[in-house]
């Protein structure tokens, strides 16, 4: 861990000079980009240096504690378990921040939620899971645009799709996806009999726009006369132009400037456009295909977790996390449990990051000699 902790501070130091050197300052691409990298390992640093600066002090402080004067000993072995408790502290943290990063999680989600089993009950229960996360939104100051909406005429919905834009919006909302089950008591239900019913819910990350980098090797341009009216200058030179792309066999042709180059440039344009929408069709049919395995087939096995009316009780079945407060829940106040389940696979993270490690160790160790981590590791 701590050959990548000092690899890191290494990256770091390496993208301050370059920040402060002038051809890149010159380069505004070049200067956001390692920017963002400088922000990115930031937290970590300034983490990974706070500890070294502790684990030193914890080695002067534990001289001083050796010594003879007693009351200076005392007054040392004190302010050793104050420093000792910061060292873990900082370790736990440092862990937490070489989780690999989910690369989509600041960017905005497409939620969609879906009646599944139970009939009009369930269309009635995916209304209230939209109305819990439309107002978990409002409290975290994210903006929300409905995208589509199919409701039913008893007040439920068949399903809602919505964008939410923020600030780590995939991070929070990432693990809501999947199998929601309701037990409760409908208000048709004569006889006072619970019900189960469930929705599907599924959170996308909203695909970002996509570069279309077009390799000169993949076109063949022909050149040819306009056609059609626009004077003598239009039909007797070789300005319009027909550009295939050859890996596609799209074609496209343009001839509505008298310039080459210019006809050239848009024809290109319209090219672009045409492989983009391409490559975003190909990222619709991904998500679709993302969404059917977060969702499975909406059956009442399949729950992630269950809201139980009577007991006012939320429980997510995978972390085995129960709460209390159903209806605050349900108004909105999600941060509790939507923290407990982001802790938990954190935590399933850094214990796979660690046994990972501790197997590059076992495999290496001999190799490499002894390790250098600094001392309190």
């Amino acid at each position: 861990m701590f050959d990548k902790l000092n690899a890191v501070e290494t990256r770091y130091e390496q993208l301050t000079a370059l920040l402060a050197d002038p051809s890149v300052q010159a380069d505004p691409s070049a200067y956001r980009t390692h920017a963002k990298a400088l922000a990115e390992v930031q937290p970590l640093v300034d983490r990974f240096r706070d500890y070294k600066t502790v684990v030193t002090e914890i080695e002067q402080t534990r001289e001083l504690a050796a010594g003879d004067d007693a009351d200076l000993r005392a007054l040392a072995l004190d302010e050793l378990k104050t420093l000792e408790a910061r060292r873990d502290a900082l370790l736990a943290e440092i862990k937490v921040l070489l989780i690999p990063k989910d690369p989509n999680d600041e960017k905005n989600v497409m939620l969609e939620i879906r009646a599944g089993t139970g009939g009009d009950e369930a269309a009635l229960f995916a209304a209230d899971l939209l109305r819990m996360y439309t107002r978990f939104a409002e409290r975290q100051s994210w903006r929300i645009d409905m995208m589509s909406l199919s409701e039913t005429s008893g007040g439920g919905i068949k399903e809602a799709v919505l964008m939410i834009e923020g600030r780590q919006v995939y991070s929070r909302l990432k693990y809501e996806s999947g199998v929601h089950r309701v037990q409760r008591v409908p208000e048709t239900e004569a006889s006072g009999r619970i019900h189960t019913s469930t929705a599907t819910v599924a959170v996308l990350p909203e695909a970002e726009e996509v570069d279309i980098q077009i390799d000169p090797k993949d076109l063949r341009i022909d050149t040819f006369c306009s056609s059609g009216p626009g004077g003598q200058s239009v039909n007797t030179t070789y300005s319009a132009v027909r550009i295939t792309h050859l890996p596609t066999g799209l074609v496209v042709s343009q001839q509505d400037e008298k310039s080459q180059i210019k006809n050239r440039a848009k024809a290109l344009k319209v090219l672009r456009s045409r492989l983009y929408d391409i490559e975003m069709q190909k990222q619709h049919d991904a998500m679709a295909r993302d969404r059917r395995s977060q969702v499975g087939t909406g059956e009442r096995s399949e729950k992630i977790r269950t809201y139980n009316f009577r007991e006012n009780r939320i429980t997510d079945h995978r972390i085995n996390f129960t709460t209390y407060r159903l209806t605050d829940v349900l108004n909105g106040d999600l941060t509790e449990l939507v923290e407990q389940v982001v802790t938990h696979f954190n935590s399933e993270k850094l214990k796979q990051a660690t046994e990972l490690g501790d197997d590059d160790q076992a495999g290496g160790g001999k190799d490499r000699g002894r390790s250098t981590a600094p001392a309190g590791s």
